[in-house]
């Protein structure tokens, strides 16, 4: 690119960095893990770009967020939870001036480690994991991870400590009626990710260091929360008559509305504040809906034939891999679609029970079905 118009281009695309509020967080302040040849992209703007042309980033597609094995091509999947997140903290960045780079990245990043089957699927190899002495196993931590250690061939994509720890820290069964955001160093949070494995209290107090990071927690929230009824709904699991009535009343009778209703809110009690606030009446509705979903909905989204039947494939799956890799199985699939693909340091310095499970970890629900039938049936 010629000197002058690159000049002007980073000029273009810093513009916005000149105009943020004092509480924002700045692309000048983006810090890394390692050295990168800089561009005319900014800093967050870049992780954009890293995140969505990411292996993982394209099996979103076909990753269940609620319901599985269902055929009603309506209902919500893993890829288009991400993009509402996305939508609603970028607006309500937008609307506090904050950075709409770094939100946009923690956001369609935020649930790269998502597993098959969903949350059922997580618990199980959540199980898995600790069996083997691999410590708990949680989304957030595996997203981290596969950006820090299995994308681009087990080096990572040097993704910036920002939208790493936004991520780290999205947990949105966690409500609370204000987010504060607490600065970390390098070390602090490679300490908190490292503890995670070992604790599983830490994530219910991990806090993100950035007030856009506090934007994409609860943003995850108000992104799943509505929608989930609405497929429930769809599928008739539910009717709108059995929420309580005050919840409508406050929130909204849908997925619409109760969007509108809570961003609203989000941005009227946080503009020019360094938190983000839900007034005490919306947080109140807010935390009796999710209590609602949790009883009518998640708990009730699997049989327990369909559990049985996971368990059964997740485990006969990771023994098998767990055997091919002890055995030096190089004809087998965990060969050839991810150990061959992998660098040298990420083979030698991961355990096999590591291996397996990130390679279970990232396959869609499909894949993980293809692969069972290939070898079990």
């Amino acid at each position: 690119m010629d000197k002058s118009i690159e000049l002007q281009v980073i000029k273009n695309m810093s513009k916005k960095n000149d105009n943020l509020s004092s509480y924002a967080c700045n692309d000048k302040d983006a810090i890394r893990f390692k050295k990168i040849d800089v561009d005319f992209r900014p800093s967050f703007f870049r992780d954009i770009d890293k995140i969505i042309y990411s292996l993982s980033y394209i099996r979103y597609i076909d990753k269940t967020q609620v319901y599985t094995n269902n055929t009603n091509d309506m209902i919500s999947k893993r890829m288009t939870h991400v993009q509402m997140v996305s939508k609603i903290a970028r607006t309500i960045g937008r609307a506090l001036n904050l950075n709409e780079d770094l939100i946009e990245a923690a956001a369609l990043g935020h649930d790269l480690g998502h597993v098959p089957f969903g949350h059922v699927g997580e618990s199980i190899l959540n199980e898995i994991s600790l069996r083997y002495g691999e410590g708990y196993f949680c989304h957030n931590v595996q997203s981290v991870r596969t950006l820090m250690n299995i994308e681009n061939h087990g080096k990572g994509n040097n993704t910036t400590l920002q939208v790493l720890d936004a991520i780290f820290c999205h947990n949105g069964e966690m409500l609370e009626g204000v987010y504060y955001p607490v600065k970390k160093t390098k070390e602090q949070f490679l300490n908190e990710y490292n503890e995670s494995y070992k604790n599983k209290e830490i994530l219910k107090k991990v806090k993100p260091m950035t007030l856009e990071g506090c934007v994409v927690r609860i943003s995850d929230v108000i992104a799943y929360i509505g929608k989930d009824i609405e497929d429930a709904i769809r599928l008739n699991k539910i009717s709108i008559d059995d929420i309580p009535q005050n919840i409508l009343k406050t929130l909204g009778k849908n997925n619409s509305e109760i969007v509108n209703t809570i961003v609203t809110d989000i941005i009227n009690n946080s503009f020019n504040h360094n938190y983000i606030k839900i007034s005490e009446n919306i947080f109140n509705a807010l935390s009796e809906l999710i209590e609602f979903n949790s009883k009518n909905i998640y708990k009730k989204a699997n049989t327990k034939e369909q559990i049985d039947e996971y368990t059964k494939k997740f485990n006969k799956l990771f023994d098998l891999y767990y055997e091919h890799l002890s055995n030096n199985k190089k004809d087998s699939d965990i060969f050839n679609l991810f150990i061959d693909n992998m660098d040298k340091d990420y083979i030698e310095n991961t355990s096999n029970a590591r291996k397996v499970i990130d390679f279970i970890a990232g396959m869609t629900d499909d894949f993980l079905q293809l692969q069972y039938d290939k070898y079990f049936k």
